[in-house]
């Protein structure tokens, strides 16, 4: 996504252009509000920015919204935390028409259980259990804050927040809830997953397809908007 925003900001400004993202997404996975932050070489209104590089911008990738910032501000340094979400498709057979847009589980999941399991996840742990070998941050340690697990009619909604995010840790996360939700694991199975802090204690990778990055958080004093209206297409979106 990167290398094609700035093609087209470098089109629409005339002159070549760099960004820096808040955080990298998997191929697959999708962007619901990531923020990028460019010194502008050429002066316009925030609204000929957004108007103008969607222009050029493929039908996939749109520009939402765009304001200055102060010289303090980095797109990715000053991010307090990130928030992600997994839509899931509960259902005997995979939808066809949300091919790419929701994860799948042919089998019934139960809830509880999975509450239950993501409860062991919470506060600072090591998550090497559920980092990629690919992964190259410098240390496994994160906090994670909150997970919501909600169900609206056939679709299950998981949501994330954590300081950091390591390489596949979310689909990797899922896949041992699914687990537990499934009823192949207890909702106990997860302590042992953090502790055991190897990739081969936990379930398989999760499939991409439901995964959106719902965007890094800031310190207030920064204003800049929390959502975009792309939150409300997706099942159980919370307000505010």
């Amino acid at each position: 996504m990167q290398d094609v925003l700035e093609r087209a900001l470098s089109q629409f400004a005339d002159v070549p252009i760099q960004t820096l993202c808040a955080g990298r997404t998997d191929t697959g996975v999708h962007g619901l509000n990531q923020v990028v932050h460019l010194d502008a070489p050429v002066e316009r209104d925030a609204f000929s920015w957004i108007r103008g590089t969607n222009r050029y911008l493929p039908p996939d990738v749109a520009v939402q919204w765009c304001q200055p910032v102060g010289p303090d501000f980095h797109a990715r340094n000053s991010a307090l935390g990130r928030q992600y979400a997994y839509i899931l498709l509960e259902s005997p057979v995979r939808s066809a028409i949300e091919m790419g847009a929701v994860g799948w589980s042919f089998r019934p999941l139960e809830g509880d259980a999975m509450r239950a399991a993501a409860h062991h996840l919470l506060g600072e742990h090591d998550f090497t259990s559920f980092r990629s070998s690919e992964c190259q941050a410098a240390s496994p340690v994160k906090q994670m804050r909150r997970i919501g697990i909600t169900r609206h009619g056939a679709y299950w909604r998981f949501e994330f927040e954590a300081s950091a995010f390591l390489h596949h840790m979310v689909r990797n996360l899922m896949g041992c809830l699914v687990a537990v939700g499934s009823g192949r694991r207890s909702s106990d199975w997860m302590r042992d997953v953090v502790a055991a802090r190897n990739r081969d204690a936990a379930a398989p990778t999760f499939a991409p397809d439901g995964l959106y990055f719902l965007g890094p958080q800031y310190d207030a004093r920064h204003g800049l908007p929390t959502r975009t209206a792309a939150w409300d297409w997706l099942p159980g979106a919370r307000a505010g």
